[in-house]
């Protein structure tokens, strides 16, 4: 394989993670308005300085090529005191993540792209994951899943157990914190060229 197709699919993967980034912005400020939000952080391989390693992609695979790991979605974490309104948080984040993309900011992330874990404050515990469908209880078989829409637009996952290190990044990664506001840009988060220098 030539180094010119590696190196481009490189800076795709890289790209790719910029623009989850500038997607979490923003969803941030559009759920701002929403006075139950109490946080909202960016976790998984979106928060953190990208790795090598071998991918999916066939053609990588079978040359044993390490490449930057691939972004596949946008999780956020996300302290409510309510879970009232999740389907108005749902649409208003797909909503303007639509008007990003048709104002021509530069990214193409939609809302099934999110994956967002929900929180407890205080206590961190985890209650859910935000839904993608456009109605509750859709019909999916995802919704079948015990518990899942009892609280309208709260996904469960079968088996589904929040791993230890889940929360690891919100040191450096919370978004938004209410009555403080704004915290940061998703864009300042750690990039493979600083390091992970601005994790610190």
């Amino acid at each position: 394989m030539r180094r010119s197709e590696i190196e481009s699919q490189n800076r795709y993967l890289l790209k790719r993670q910029h623009e989850f980034r500038m997607a979490a912005d923003v969803v941030a400020k559009a759920w701002m308005a929403f006075p139950e939000i109490q946080a909202i952080a960016v976790i998984g391989s979106v928060a953190k300085p990208l790795w090598k390693e071998i991918p999916r992609f066939s053609e990588f695979r079978r040359a044993g090529i390490e490449v930057w790991h691939e972004c596949g979605d946008l999780d956020l974490a996300v302290w409510v005191d309510s879970q009232q309104r999740l389907g108005e948080l749902r649409r208003a984040g797909a909503a303007a993540l639509r008007q990003a993309f048709e104002a021509g900011v530069g990214i193409s992330i939609v809302g099934n792209q999110l994956d967002v874990f929900l929180f407890e404050p205080v206590s961190d515990r985890y209650l859910g994951r935000l839904c993608s469908f456009s109605q509750c209880p859709k019909g999916k078989h995802d919704c079948l899943v015990p518990g899942c829409g009892a609280v309208p637009f709260n996904k469960r996952i079968a088996d589904f157990r929040p791993y230890a290190d889940l929360l690891a990044p919100i040191d450096y990664s919370t978004l938004y914190q209410r009555g403080v506001g704004l915290l940061r840009s998703a864009l300042e988060l750690p990039n493979v060229d600083d390091g992970g220098a601005s994790a610190k």
